[in-house]
């Protein structure tokens, strides 16, 4: 956050207007014309936009969709929300993405569309995803929570399938403080989406001759973005390229060093037009260090390097959908080996090339002292 942001939030709080104002429409233009294209709605979360995706699809009782095991819980839970069944499959292990063979395997009848997840900001391939979904007519939902700045082939994730949704959480590569985006390139979907984040009505505050006075013409919610998170997003955004060149410069240089360490697995990241957004670097323990992460995280953070876990576990071993699906964490191999040796790193624009070396020697550290 810089000085920007600051008076940027001032300014609405000397304004007439919290909510249902200007900024919340300009930041939707903003970001779509930064992502490229499309139509962009802005909504109080990355879940909340989830959570509209399938509802205005009209999913529920009886209806599939495929959602990958290796993934935040939101992603399944939005399709809980509406009744419809997340069917998960297993991870590649080199991307840590759905496999996409398994994708194609588990589409039957009850089947409706596809969720997908870019894992850390590596994008699926969307080329051979969307000829899977074309043979079978199935939309794809990207989970582009840590996707910005994640392409294929130039196209930026969001517009690579019928909708995108993106998270502004604090951590991400830029925030908002809380809320979200749906980008689409169908209107009907964003007009549809417009109105369902907000109850339902069928005119917006600045559409109603006469104040106070609306329809409600379908079902909806209260997910709206705010004009303080609006106007926060606004100035992030013009500084988005800077924040991205710098996790890439940094990611790179955290690969060049971790690969001389034998105890580490890296994940595979940007190649063959495929570019990632580098929202982490996730290193993956093998050999001696296998198993030993809770000790080698407590050794990195006694040197001063945080770190963190993406995720706790495959999203249908977690309890709720253990529970209710019967299933575990040993039918999803790949997504439980990432998520069990994995140790996710940082490389966000508030660090350097030297802080990426020290990361690197800290590693190397922790895994001689806790494997020998």
């Amino acid at each position: 956050m810089g000085e920007e942001e600051r008076r940027a939030v001032l300014d609405v709080l000397d304004s007439p207007q919290l909510v249902h104002g200007p900024r919340a429409v300009a930041f939707e233009n903003d970001f779509a014309g930064w992502c490229g294209g499309g139509e962009a709605v802005s909504v109080s979360s990355c879940t909340a936009g989830l959570h509209l995706a399938w509802f205005q699809m009209g999913l529920g009782e009886g209806d599939e969709v495929i959602v990958p095991a290796q993934t935040h819980t939101a992603t399944a839970h939005a399709v809980e929300y509406v009744g419809a069944k997340p069917v998960f499959v297993d991870a590649e292990p080199v991307t840590g993405n759905a496999d996409l063979e398994q994708i194609e395997a588990a589409i039957n009848e009850r089947t409706k569309a596809i969720s997908v997840v870019h894992y850390l900001g590596m994008p699926v391939d969307m080329r051979r995803l969307n000829a899977i979904a074309s043979r079978h007519g199935l939309p794809v939902i990207e989970d582009a929570a840590l996707a910005i700045g994640s392409t294929v082939d130039g196209i930026h994730a969001g517009l690579l399938g019928d909708l995108g949704c993106f998270s502004f959480y604090p951590v991400k590569h830029m925030t908002t403080a809380e809320g979200g985006m749906v980008l689409t390139r169908d209107a009907g979907i964003a007009e549809r989406i417009r109105r369902q984040k907000a109850f339902g009505l069928d005119r917006t505050v600045v559409e109603r001759a006469e104040p106070g006075v609306y329809d409600v013409t379908q079902l909806g919610f209260n997910y709206r973005m705010n004009e303080l998170q609006a106007a926060i997003g606004i100035e992030q955004i013009k500084r988005l390229e800077g924040f991205l060149a710098a996790r890439h410069r940094n990611y790179w240089h955290l690969e060049t060093g971790l690969k001389e360490i034998d105890e580490l697995d890296l994940l595979r990241s940007s190649h063959d037009g495929l570019e990632s957004s580098h929202y982490c670097l996730s290193a993956i323990l093998k050999g001696p260090a296998e198993g030993r992460r809770s000790e080698i995280v407590a050794a990195l953070k006694a040197q001063g390097v945080g770190s963190s876990v993406y995720y706790p576990g495959p999203v249908p071993a977690l309890g709720y959908y253990r529970d209710k699906y019967g299933l575990k964490a040993e039918d999803f191999p790949n997504a439980t080996r990432i998520s069990r040796q994995s140790i996710a790193l940082p490389v966000g624009p508030h660090l350097d090339e030297d802080d990426m070396d020290r990361i690197t020697q800290a590693m190397k550290r922790a895994i001689h002292d806790v494997c020998n």
